[in-house]
């Protein structure tokens, strides 16, 4: 009698650990798949690829001023990402406070730190540098300078800030235009994406 219980508690256990095998979860690629002409065959969607060649000049000084664009973009780049950055960062912080009051002096507090932090490097940039500055971060932000200072500091400070830009030539409403007139500046940040600069 020992030895058929025995027997049926190993049949029971194997039993057990059979369930146990077939209950994993399947290991591979969820994917969609098509049928075609009674064959099922994955569905993937690959990113788009673009290939640049070596870019040919018509004269030496498109060739000056295209190597003083990518240093320029180079240079700004950074800071655009940066800018991006901040601005989730700072936005998911302010959700965070539901006090206007307390709103308004942390963001007073994290202005002076940005400027403590950052105000050298943006001193330091050159007008055209300034410029790509300005359509970079409309780029990285989907907002333009002008509407970022309207939205932390109100309308009145936004205008006067325009207004200043104005007469040294910025513009800080400018949007960013990648199929369009800002097409080399976007050709370069992506090759700089992709390591190629």
């Amino acid at each position: 009698m020992n030895i058929y219980f025995r027997i049926l508690f190993l049949s029971f256990l194997l039993c057990f650990m059979s369930l146990h095998v077939y209950s994993q979860e399947p290991k591979g690629i969820l994917t969609r798949a098509i049928i075609y002409e009674g064959d099922t065959i994955p569905l993937f969607w690959l990113p788009t690829v673009k290939i640049y060649g070596t870019r040919i000049f018509k004269n030496k000084t498109e060739a000056i001023e295209y190597t003083r664009l990518v240093r320029n973009v180079k240079k700004v780049y950074p800071l655009a990402k940066l800018v991006g950055t901040k601005v989730n960062e700072i936005n998911a912080y302010l959700n965070t406070i539901p006090n206007e009051r307390v709103r308004k002096k942390e963001l007073n507090r994290l202005e002076k730190e940005l400027r403590d932090q950052y105000q050298d490097q943006v001193m330091a940039l050159t007008f055209s540098q300034g410029k790509i500055l300005i359509k970079l971060i409309y780029r990285e932000t989907s907002r333009t300078t002008y509407h970022l200072i309207e939205d932390y500091r109100g309308s009145i400070v936004a205008f006067f800030w325009q207004s200043f830009a104005k007469l040294f030539g910025y513009d800080l409403k400018v949007t960013y235009d990648p199929n369009g007139r800002d097409r080399e500046i976007e050709n370069i940040v992506i090759l700089i994406e992709d390591g190629k600069l």
